[in-house]
């Protein structure tokens, strides 16, 4: 009768661990979708700041690194930056680079 109790005690430590660990999961997986937002909103935000100053948009991300001191994690993230005129926002896309298990 003793040992069904250690084994429902067992059972329920690893339920419980396994919701802990599903949490953290989430938990990583949205704090990485912030950190994409953020720099998707410093990279857009740079470029409305250019654009306020120079009265027209970068045609780069250089020229917003250099002049206006935009930075992130290039090894991290990759932004895909197309410029179509001086006049309309460029279209700004931050993507995540996945690291390898190597």
């Amino acid at each position: 009768m003793a040992y069904r109790r250690e084994i429902a005690i067992v059972l329920v430590m690893l339920l419980v661990i396994g919701g802990v660990w599903l949490l953290v999961t989430r938990v990583g997986k949205s704090s990485g979708s912030a950190q994409t937002q953020f720099v998707t909103e410093a990279v857009h935000n740079a470029a409305l700041t250019c654009y306020a100053v120079e009265g027209a948009y970068p045609t780069s991300l250089e020229y917003l690194r250099k002049h206006y001191g935009l930075a992130y994690d290039q090894s991290r993230y990759l932004v895909r930056y197309d410029a179509f005129g001086s006049n309309l926002m460029p279209d700004i896309t931050v993507t995540e680079v996945e690291a390898s298990d190597s």
